[in-house]
C-alpha cells in the first residue's frame, strides 16, 4: 500500500528503526530519535544497493517519488543511480571549489598581504557588494561576457561609473589568475572593452595605483611575445618617454659610459636627456646583442625600420589589459608623473623636465636639456629601484 502525506507526517518513532514502504523500491525509514529518511532499494550488477533520497520533511513525499522515478529511469538504461549521485556530488564540490568567489578569495588571500589595508579592504568590499551576489557561485570557467556585463551594468545603473570600471578591472584580475592557475581558459572581461562608457575623456589610460603597477610589471616579465617588444615594455615605465620616441630610439644616441640617452624631441623641438638607471642599462645590453648591429634599438620586421607604433599597445592587450580604460603605451608617463610626486615625493619641476615638457625658467628658456640633470639622475635610479620593489612585492 502506497504512503500518503498524513501517514508520513504522523509516523511515530519506536524503540528500533522501522520501514514504511511506498512501492517501487522506495521506503521511509523512521529512526528512534524521530528522524525520517527516504531510502531506495535496488539491484545493479547482481548486487543489492541502497540510495538515500533525503530527510523528511525537507524532502517531501512527492519529491522523494520524483527522485525514485529518476533513479528507475537510469536503471532502465543500465546506469547505476548511486554512481550518478556520487559523480554529481563530486562535480558540485569541484564547481564550488572553482567558483568565481572561491577563486577570487584565493587570489585576494595571495596578494592582499602586499597591499595597504585600506586598499585591500576596498577591493574585497567591491567584490562582495558588486560581484559575488550574482556570479560568486558560478564556476569561473563557465562565466560568459554577457553575464559579467550584467554584473557591471548593475553598478553602472546606480550612477557609480568609476566603481563599475573598477569592478570590471578587479574581476579581470581574478579571471587572469584563474587562467594562470589552470581553472579557466580566458578572461571574459576583455570582451567588454567598449561595453561601458569611459570615465576619463581626453586622457590616456594609465595605472597609478602602486599595487596594480606591480601586477603590470610582473605581467611584463611573463610576456611571451618577441624579445624586442618585451624589452620595450620593460623600458617604457623606466623611461616614461612618448611612445613614438621610444620605438624610434637609435643606438647612436645611447652613451653607456655616461649612462645617458640623448635625442631630439620633435614635439617640442628640443633636445632631451634620459639618465639611464642600472636596470635600464642591463636591459639595453641584452637587447644590443640582438639589434645592436642596426640603426634602431627596437627594430621591426624590417630591420631597417623601427617596430610598429601599435606594438606596445598590442602587447598590453595580449597580456589582458584594456588600452582604453586601463593602460596604454602613453600611460606610462602619467604613471611616473603621479607616483614620482605622490609616493617618491620628487620635485614637480624635476619631474616636468624629465617628461620633456616645456617649463619656462627664470631666464625665459623654454627647456634646458641639462637642467636638474644631477637631480634627474638620482630620481631615475630611485624610480627604477622603486619599480623593482613593486615588481617583486617588496613592502614599501
Amino acid at each position: 500500500m502506497k504512503l500518503n502525506d498524513v501517514a508520513v507526517r504522523k509516523a511515530k518513532p519506536e524503540a528500533k528503526p522501522y520501514k514504511m514502504a511506498d512501492g517501487g523500491g522506495m521506503y521511509l525509514e523512521v529512526m528512534p530519535n524521530g528522524s525520517k529518511y527516504w531510502r531506495f532499494k535496488y539491484r545493479f550488477g547482481g548486487k543489492e544497493k541502497r540510495l538515500a533520497f533525503g530527510v523528511y520533511p525537507d524532502v517531501s513525499l512527492s519529491l522523494a517519488r520524483s527522485r525514485r522515478e529518476d533513479a528507475r529511469k537510469l536503471l532502465a538504461n543500465d546506469v547505476d543511480p548511486g554512481v550518478v549521485k556520487q559523480q554529481s556530488k563530486h562535480a558540485s564540490k569541484e564547481n564550488a571549489a572553482n567558483s568565481f568567489e572561491a577563486i577570487a578569495r584565493e587570489w585576494f588571500a595571495k596578494f592582499s598581504p602586499q597591499w595597504a589595508p585600506s586598499h585591500a579592504d576596498k577591493i574585497i568590499r567591491r567584490l562582495e557588494n558588486d560581484a559575488f551576489p550574482w556570479i560568486g557561485s558560478k564556476p569561473i570557467a563557465d562565466i560568459t561576457p554577457p553575464q559579467l556585463l550584467a554584473v557591471i551594468r548593475r553598478t553602472e545603473s546606480r550612477g557609480a561609473l568609476d566603481t563599475a570600471h573598477r569592478v570590471k578591472q578587479n574581476c579581470g584580475q581574478v579571471f587572469r589568475y584563474a587562467v594562470a592557475t589552470g581553472r579557466a581558459e580566458r578572461d571574459p572581461s576583455q570582451d567588454l572593452k567598449d561595453a561601458i562608457p569611459s570615465t576619463k575623456k581626453n586622457h590616456f589610460a594609465s595605472i597609478t595605483d602602486p599595487v596594480q603597477v606591480g601586477e603590470l610589471l610582473r605581467a611584463i616579465e611573463g610576456f611571451r611575445g618577441t624579445f624586442i617588444v618585451q624589452c620595450a615594455l620593460r623600458l617604457a615605465p623606466m623611461f616614461f618617454v612618448r611612445p613614438g620616441e621610444l620605438r624610434r630610439a637609435e643606438w647612436k644616441d645611447f652613451d653607456f659610459d655616461k649612462a645617458e640617452w640623448r635625442y631630439f624631441v620633435t614635439k617640442t623641438k628640443t633636445e632631451h636627456s634620459v639618465p639611464l638607471a642600472t636596470q635600464a642599462v642591463t636591459v639595453l645590453r641584452e637587447l644590443q646583442a640582438l639589434t645592436g648591429h642596426g640603426r634602431y634599438v627596437f627594430s621591426g620586421r624590417d630591420p631597417k625600420k623601427p617596430m610598429s607604433d601599435a606594438a606596445v599597445n598590442a602587447a598590453l592587450r595580449r597580456m589582458g589589459y584594456d588600452t582604453k580604460t586601463e593602460i596604454t603605451g602613453h600611460g606610462f608617463r602619467a604613471m611616473a608623473r603621479t607616483i614620482l610626486a605622490e609616493e617618491l615625493h620628487q620635485k614637480p619641476e624635476v619631474i616636468e623636465h624629465q617628461l620633456a615638457h616645456k617649463v619656462p625658467d627664470v631666464l625665459g628658456a623654454a627647456y634646458n636639456r641639462t637642467k636638474f640633470l644631477k637631480e634627474r639622475r638620482i630620481m631615475m635610479q630611485a624610480w627604477a629601484d622603486y619599480l623593482d620593489n613593486l615588481k617583486y612585492g617588496v613592502k614599501l
